[in-house]
């Protein structure tokens, strides 16, 4: 590989599928609000089975009903950008699990 590691911060933003912004999927406010901020890239992955601090388990199988499935979107850049992007979350009035993780980026 070439070029040398940066280090980073990821920024993972664990939602149901139906919580909502007005009107728009909740993921969906975080990838766009994300992009207008400049940062580095984003990625939305939709999870098949999980449960929350309501203790709910949500899945996907076929049996089930396939309500809330957890959401998680994943943002990658410099600490300092991660960090100025995280009033956007507390604005969004977001309910779901919010980590930050230090990262190297290899590309």
């Amino acid at each position: 590989m070439a070029g040398a590691a940066v280090k980073g911060l990821r920024l993972t933003v664990l939602v149901g599928e139906d919580d909502r912004w007005r009107h728009r999927p909740m993921y969906t406010e975080l990838v766009h609000r994300a992009h207008a901020a400049g940062l580095a890239g984003a990625t939305v992955l939709r999870g098949v089975e999980g449960f929350g601090t309501h203790s709910r388990i949500h899945t996907d199988r076929l049996l089930s009903l396939a309500e809330e499935l957890p959401m998680m979107v994943l943002i990658v850049d410099a600490e300092e950008r991660i960090r100025a992007f995280l009033p956007q979350l507390a604005e969004l009035g977001l309910e779901g699990l919010v980590m930050l993780d230090p990262v190297e980026v290899i590309r």
